[in-house]
């Protein structure tokens, strides 16, 4: 196959592949995260919410979104459906009566508990391919990447 000049430039041609690159990791480890926690039929959102109580604590939703990185309008259902599903329960918060403070109930800690050293396990083997030195690296560099110092 012939090598042909860039249409756009080699920097604007390399920039094109590390989204390509990042976006294809993404993707791989969402697969394999949602396999992980279709076994506890759990979504990816349902997942993040319940993480972060396990790690945070209680929170109102506000601070869940910003945590998990999701958006008001589908945390709203993620919300409703752990609800439902006795994972966490929804009070008014005693500052802020206009606010709600979500916490995991028992049955969601136990769910958690369970998940999530079985999700540590799996970045385990994705992350098998680098040494501490290279997983240090490229976090600086994702750092670096967003302007986080």
């Amino acid at each position: 196959m012939e090598n042909k000049p860039s249409k756009y430039g080699a920097v604007s041609e390399l920039n094109l592949k590390l989204v390509v690159a990042l976006h294809r990791t993404i993707q791989n480890d969402e697969r394999s995260l949602s396999a992980r926690l279709s076994e506890y039929d759990l979504t990816l959102s349902q997942f993040g919410v319940m993480e972060a109580l396990y790690h945070k604590g209680p929170m109102k939703i506000c601070e869940i979104i910003e945590k998990t990185l999701s958006t008001s309008g589908n945390m709203t259902v993620v919300i409703k459906n752990l609800e439902k599903r006795g994972y966490i329960s929804r009070d008014r918060d005693d500052e802020d009566r206009r606010a709600f403070v979500i916490r995991l109930k028992e049955k969601g800690r136990t769910i958690i508990a369970e998940v999530f050293p079985k999700h540590l396990d799996d970045l385990e083997d994705e992350f098998s391919n680098l040494n501490i030195e290279e997983k240090n690296e490229l976090l600086s560099l994702l750092k670096k990447m967003n302007g986080v110092v």
